[in-house]
Order: structure tokens, then C-alpha cells, then sequence
């Protein structure tokens, strides 16, 4: 705002807010609304919009300046016109950064270069805090009521953030960050997927050491961690059954039923260390455990040996495949 003997006048953004809030007075407080039956309260009697010509205006004159540094806009231009006068004043209303032509008059510099060559600062100085930033306490605050995962620090001096940043490590245990200007940072977002789980599946959870096999399943905005048989049941879909199959071609001169006997007996000293359990004779011959079956085909030259099982038990099919790659006619020979 400018103040002078003859008027008060309003200039940029404080023109446009004072319009928002004539405009969208029913968005303010019972007291202020039932004051509008009179008359809106932000029109106001004795501020009008500020005009160019008011900068010649005789004399005195108290310039409160906004942008509150002086770096640009319409109160630099002010003050390049009524710095030279002894009766102006210039009121800096809050914080000033270094270089800004507000913080060199608080420092006392009297003599400054502009865009329209040097200037002798003659009319009065003085600093009144009126800033709408919170201060330190007010910040500390807003970060114990939003609770955030971090804080960036964007305006103020480096040693008052550096002494905050402390603060908030202190209380709140959270990273924190103060960035130059134009420098880039990167804040870690590990992401947290919170999903409800079954007594069931969770035992399951609990018997496997943490391990679980089963599916994530979004239902409107709730995520649950379901087995495939709850989730079939869930989604109503119907049971698909997937049988892999391996097999491994031999050259034998025994009878498939004597290679079963020796291939099992390699196994159950094999893969007990590997705990899948010990396989189990079957009355066709066979060999079996949970779905995995092992027969052995044909004769000679034309033998085989045939690995199944179904994707629950996908460990175990694996490493029988592996172990028959592996070791091949050795398994059953030696």
C-alpha cells in the first residue's frame, strides 16, 4: 500500500486479492457475512486503486513496499522516484534476501545502482515485521499437525534452516531438506501397499517362515492378500489346473521297474537335504510325492524317465528336473 497526505492507494496483488475477497465474500465467518446486509466490509472508504500519477503527488510520502524486498514490480519503481527525497520514507515490511535492493537499505547502503544508473538513497529507512510466514514455532507446529515423511526448506537464511532442520530432527525424527536455488533433490519414497489377510492365509504366513503364495486383490478400495482358493472363491472363478511336464530320454538295458527302484533310492538321499520330503512307491510303479508323479517309459535305447506336477508343488518338479539334467543315466546306474 502507499500512503500519502492526500490519499491511500492499493496496487497489483493486493488489488486482485481485495476484488476476491469483495468477490467471494459468503466464504468468510458468520461475523464478517452478517456485516455484508450493511455493506461489504472489503470495500473499503479510504483505499482506492493506485495510480502512476499519485507518484508525483506533493509531499511527504511513506512507501510500504510490496514486493517486501524491493527486487521488481511496482514498489522498486516507487522508490527509484522518491528515493531522492529526504521527507519519504521506505517501511521494509519482513525478511529480505541477500543482493535484493531491500536488504542492501537495511544494511545501510545509501548508494545503489539500477536500471537507471546510481541512485542516492536520501529518505528514511525502517523495518517493521509484517510477514505472513510462519515462523519457526508456527512451522513446528504445521509439521506435528500434517505429520509429513519429509520437509523441504525453500525460503529464509541458511544458517535459521540449518538450526531448524535440527529441530525437526530432533522432535519428529524425519528427514529434512534445504535446497539452493535451482538445485535439484531426490526424496526416497519406498512405497507401502497395505493389504487385510485372511486367519486363514495368515497361519499359512506364519507356518512357511513369512512365506505366502497367493494374490493381491483389489476390491473397490481394499486391497487383500488372498490364497489362490480364496481368491477363486472371492472372484467366483472357476479352478484351473496347469500340469507341467518334463522328460528325460535314456539309454537303459534294465527294466523301467528296476531304474524306478534305483532312481528312488538316489532321490531320497538326494533331496532329503533339500527338505521336499521323501517320495513314495506306488502300486503301478510309480513314484510320488504331493503332485509330482515319476514313471519311467519304454525300453533300451527308447527309455525315458517322466516328471509331472501341478504349479503348487512347482519346487519340488524343479528340482527332480534338475537333478535328472544333471546326473542323467548316472543317477540309475551307479
Amino acid at each position: 500500500a502507499v500512503v500519502s497526505t492526500q490519499s491511500t492507494g492499493c496496487h497489483g496483488l493486493t488489488e486482485k486479492a481485495t476484488n476476491y475477497y469483495k468477490l467471494f465474500i459468503t466464504w468468510t465467518n458468520e461475523k464478517i457475512k452478517s456485516s455484508f446486509v450493511k455493506r461489504n466490509m472489503f470495500d473499503f472508504k479510504h483505499i482506492s486503486v493506485f495510480e502512476r500519477s499519485y507518484m508525483n503527488n506533493p509531499g511527504p510520502m511513506v512507501v510500504f513496499a510490496t514486493p517486501g524486498m524491493l527486487h521488481s514490480g511496482m514498489s522498486l519503481n516507487i522508490f527509484k522516484a522518491w528515493c531522492h527525497d529526504a521527507n519519504n520514507m521506505v517501511i521494509m515490511p519482513g525478511y529480505c534476501v541477500a543482493g535484493t535492493v531491500g536488504h542492501k537499505l537495511l544494511n545501510g547502503t545509501r548508494k545503489l545502482e539500477t536500471d537507471k544508473g546510481p541512485v542516492t538513497v536520501n529518505m528514511a529507512v525502517e523495518y517493521l515485521s509484517f510477514s505472513a510466514h510462519a515462523d519457526a514455532k508456527g512451522i513446528l507446529q504445521l509439521i506435528k499437525n500434517c505429520k509429513p515423511k519429509n520437509v523441504v526448506l525453500v525460503h529464509g537464511e541458511d544458517k535459521k534452516m540449518e538450526f531448524l532442520m535440527e529441530k525437526i530432527g530432533d522432535q519428529f525424527g524425519i528427514p529434512s531438506f534445504k535446497p539452493a536455488n535451482g538445485e535439484q533433490i531426490t526424496i526416497p519414497c519406498p512405497p507401502k501397499v497395505v493389504a487385510s489377510i485372511s486367519k486363514e492365509a495368515f497361519k499359512v504366513v506364519r507356518s512357511n517362515g513369512n512365506h505366502f503364495d497367493g494374490l493381491v486383490v483389489k476390491q473397490g478400495e481394499e486391497l487383500s492378500l488372498l490364497s489362490a482358493e480364496e481368491a477363486r472363491a472371492r472372484l467366483g472363478l472357476r479352478p484351473v489346473a496347469i500340469t507341467l511336464n518334463y522328460q528325460r530320454p535314456m539309454s537303459l538295458d534294465i527294466a523301467p521297474s528296476v531304474a524306478l527302484e534305483r532312481l528312488h533310492t538316489q532321490l531320497s538321499s538326494i533331496i532329503s537335504d533339500q527338505k521336499v520330503g521323501p517320495f513314495k512307491r506306488q502300486l503301478d510303479g510309480s513314484l510320488s510325492l504331493n503332485s509330482v508323479s515319476i514313471t519311467c517309459r519304454g525300453e533300451g535305447r527308447d527309455s525315458a524317465v517322466h516328471v509331472s506336477w501341478s504349479l503348487v508343488d512347482d519346487h519340488i518338479g524343479k528340482t527332480v528336473s534338475d537333478i535328472l539334467e544333471e546326473c542323467g543315466e548316472g543317477l540309475i546306474s551307479n
